[in-house]
């Protein structure tokens, strides 16, 4: 089992930063790629962004120059910095983390809230 704590999350104005940050425990040797979804009010949750395990990245085309992944594997420990939010970047923020022959694994959510 691999358990996922996110932080990070606040309210912002657009235009404004956060990082968000998600570490990750138990069967870590077993983790491969690790990302972060996100679900707005009334919305399916959607891939923003994915880090493969040897540091390959994916970006949604509706956060790409904006949000960049980056994981730091001794802490094992993967981060979301966004910039230039926007109040449509609003939602709860999940981590996930895949792992080899177990169900993917997800964090509790960290909200984020971009004003207009």
């Amino acid at each position: 089992q691999v358990q996922l704590v996110e932080s990070g999350g606040g309210l912002v104005q657009a235009g404004g930063s956060l990082r968000l940050s998600c570490a990750a425990s138990g069967s870590i040797g077993s983790i491969n790629a690790m990302g972060w979804y996100r679900q707005a009010p009334g919305k399916q949750r959607e891939l923003v962004a994915r880090i493969s395990s040897g540091g390959t990245t994916t970006y949604a085309d509706f956060v790409k120059g904006r949000f960049t992944i980056s994981r730091d594997n001794a802490k094992n420990t993967v981060y979301l910095q966004m910039n230039s939010l926007k109040p449509e970047d609003t939602a709860v923020y999940y981590c996930y983390a895949d792992v080899t022959f177990l169900p993917t694994s997800w964090g509790q959510g960290t909200q984020v809230t971009v004003s207009s």
